[in-house]
């Protein structure tokens, strides 16, 4: 008999429990994002601090902790932000040691995905790192010796009895736990230990486990603190014609993948434009010259029209901006375990109502002639057969008790079972398979909040399922993930294909591979799916402006021979079975015009692209003004609006966080900085109505020279921003 979880409601007896099994040895292996356990991991890496004899390693990813002000004006602005809007959110301790330097000899923090941008300058964490394929993770922390395993969770009681979910976070631990399995059974002693939190949802799908999965649980609410809960980020121009350049390539009745980010949120409110006011959606590609300048390929590929199929989600990712999507009525396509019937879905054979032309169609499927006991139950837990019906010897027994033949090919009993055995329509479809999930506040409310028959149509299982084909039941997989759109997101792309996403040139890590070549890869062997990439044209550091778009890089996360869809907000380049000479010159088009010139040369100078090549004049007006002006009339109408979805910021923290961030960047180089004192020194007096935003930054009353300055600064700033 299975036992049940050895209770604990203090960390340090557990902490205490664990080096007892296993020893001064430690290997413990955390989620990555949300689904760490902070109070259990806290008290592990303290007592691995203070006791040398301990050999601590922590495998893990995405570690994240509250934003980290870069002076004291970011001070200023974020502390009561942060205060209110992540609470108590308990920080990692590992994560202030990285950033300053000093985790123990004793203690190693690996990670497969970092923060992104947060671990640059940190030594432990470059020199630490695994790249590694998200599907490679829990194979590579098997071989590794892994003899922990911990992981926050969501507990219920039905029925007086307790039941468990690992919530975010099934993503790598359902694939290590049946990994370590032969381990387990050879005698390696491998403790699993649960945090208990109230605030986490209860996912059900393979993340509701029995409650033997763990040896120890934690469950005490001195233990618990708020879930990491960034706020949505403000959308830029550029990213809204991302998102409305991507929202043409999604075809209706597909699959859906999308990363977290400005990005992802941009191409959320392009489909629901597209679904829900699709007069707009068409006016915005018309002022984009989208049809125009990049004739068939979006339509060929996706379409403008609204989604009467809808869509379905199979992500490595559950963000936000798929509950959104599923409010809006555009994520509504379900799919099912059972394969013979999910087959004839897919290829548009019958619809989810269970009737004669329903029970004509599966019997071409290749089911046997009667039913076999497996495949009743298989079609019984999709809603084929009622729950209360029976198979016994062949025959289904009816709920009036009469036993009729399991033959689907036979007219007459099915006309009998449908009068007394089938149910009406599919039940147990899925909406949504996902392998972990980050938001906000609000997101985690509304699982939370979802009535369980909802809730259950958000599938949260491994990523071994939701990143790859390969499985015994691949052919399933095939027919759920029809039209695949899988997008994701690169830092840089190069004029022959390469996607640049989680690394530099010098090596140093930014993020991740994570799951992207995964998707990347799935698209090339799904039948009818494309990898998008989304990329910048620019970025700016310092005050000064670079393109994303390069000849070549020293460093690829996709390799060009994977090359598929890439989309910056000057359009989409359709590079899939191109030659080297036709893709430099879809990608020149989709460059920003101050740098497409340089970069052509470039091209011409390694002999990829003739000598006497033009970049065509459709495609020589890709500026940011331009494309301001292509977004004023709409926004002129109330779209495009800063934050589509909503913000944890206050009115004044908005208009501060863009005056900050246009500061710094005047601020990036000595000469702005100069010219920005000068210019600030110059404006004259603050205007009243600017007070409550310097009150907020704590300048209403400056007490010395330092101060005065800022508060001039920053008045400057705000006059370009509060202007009548």
């Amino acid at each position: 008999m299975d036992r049940p979880p050895r209770p604990f409601d203090d960390v340090a007896e557990c902490v205490e429990a664990i080096l007892g099994r296993v020893g001064p040895q430690v290997t413990v292996a955390l989620p990555l994002g949300i689904g760490k356990p902070h109070a259990l991991t806290n008290e592990l890496y303290r007592r691995a601090r203070r006791d040398p004899a301990i050999r601590l390693t922590i495998f893990t990813a995405l570690s994240l902790s509250t934003p980290r002000p870069r002076g004291e004006l970011e001070r200023r602005f974020l502390k009561p932000l942060v205060e209110r809007v992540f609470g108590d959110f308990l920080p990692l301790d590992y994560v202030a040691d990285l950033h300053a330097g000093c985790v123990p000899p004793n203690v190693q923090i690996v990670e497969f995905f970092l923060d992104p941008g947060a671990f640059l300058d940190s030594t432990h964490a470059q020199r630490h790192y695994v790249s590694s394929n998200y599907t490679h993770v829990a194979r590579d922390l098997a071989e590794r010796g892994v003899n922990v395993i911990g992981q926050l969770i969501a507990k219920r009681a039905v029925a007086g009895a307790s039941e468990y979910s690992l919530g975010s976070n099934p993503d790598v631990t359902l694939d290590l736990l049946s990994g370590l399995e032969g381990a387990r059974r050879a005698g390696r002693d491998v403790v699993v230990v649960g945090q208990v939190s109230r605030q986490m949802p209860f996912m059900f799908g393979p993340a509701a486990v029995p409650a033997e999965t763990f040896d120890f649980v934690i469950d005490h609410p001195r233990w618990e603190s708020d879930l990491y809960s960034p706020p949505n980020p403000r959308l830029t121009t550029a990213e809204f014609s991302i998102g409305l350049h991507a929202a043409r390539l999604v075809r209706d009745g597909g699959t859906l993948q999308l990363g977290i980010g400005g990005i992802g949120d941009a191409i959320v409110y392009a489909l629901q434009l597209r679904h829900q006011q699709n007069g707009e959606f068409r006016e915005i590609h018309r002022l984009l010259r989208s049809p125009q300048r990049f004739a068939g390929t979006p339509a060929e590929i996706g379409g403008d029209a609204p989604f009467e199929k809808g869509l379905y989600a199979c992500t490595e990712m559950f963000v936000e901006g798929f509950l959104e999507l599923y409010r809006s009525g555009i994520l509504r396509r379900r799919v099912y375990d059972e394969p013979h019937i999910q087959s004839l879905l897919a290829a548009g054979a019958l619809d989810e109502t269970i009737d004669g032309r329903f029970l004509r169609a599966l019997s071409t499927t290749g089911l046997s002639s009667p039913l076999t006991a497996d495949q009743f139950s298989a079609l019984q837990r999709v809603g084929v057969f009622r729950s209360e019906v029976r198979y016994a010897d062949g025959h289904v027994i009816g709920v009036d008790g009469r036993a009729i033949a399991a033959r689907l090919d036979d007219a007459r009993c099915t006309e009998m079972m449908l009068a007394s055995c089938t149910g009406r329509r599919l039940r147990g479809g899925r909406l949504l398979h996902a392998g972990f999930f980050l938001g906000s506040r609000a997101f985690y409310a509304a699982l939370r909040d979802l009535p369980e028959t909802e809730r259950r149509d958000f599938c949260m299982c491994g990523v071994g399922f939701t990143n790859q084909l390969e499985g015994e039941d691949r052919a399933l997989r095939i027919a759920q993930r029809t039209h695949g759109r899988f997008i994701n997101t690169g830092m840089m792309a190069t004029l022959l294909g390469a996607v640049v996403s989680d690394g530099l040139a010098d090596g140093r890590v930014v993020s991740g591979v994570g799951g992207q070549y995964n998707f990347v890869a799935m698209a090339h062997a799904l039948p009818g799916a494309r990898s998008i990439i989304a990329v910048r044209s620019t970025r700016e550091h310092r005050g000064e402006v670079s393109s994303n778009i390069l000849w070549n890089y020293g460093h690829t996360t996709i390799p060009r021979h994977l090359r598929d869809l890439v989309v910056t907000e000057y359009g989409v380049a359709d590079l899939r079975g191109l030659s080297d000479q036709e893709v430099v010159a879809a990608m020149l088009n989709i460059a920003d015009s101050r740098f497409q010139d340089a970069l052509l040369r470039e091209a011409r100078a390694a002999g990829k692209i003739p000598r006497d090549y033009r970049i065509p004049d459709r495609h020589r007006g890709n500026t940011p003004r331009a494309l301001e002006q292509q977004f004023a009339l709409s926004r002129a109408r109330g779209l495009f609006s800063d934050f589509p979805f909503g913000t944890d910021l206050t009115r004044e923290e908005i208009v501060l966080s863009g005056a900050l961030e246009a500061l710094a960047r005047r601020s990036g180089t000595l000469r702005g900085r100069i010219a920005a004192a000068v210019a600030a020194v110059a404006s004259g007096r603050v205007p009243a109505r600017f007070e409550p935003y310097l009150e907020r930054l704590g300048l209403g009353e400056p007490t010395d020279r330092q101060q005065r300055m800022w508060r001039r600064l920053i008045a400057r700033e705000l006059r370009e921003r509060l202007r009548d």
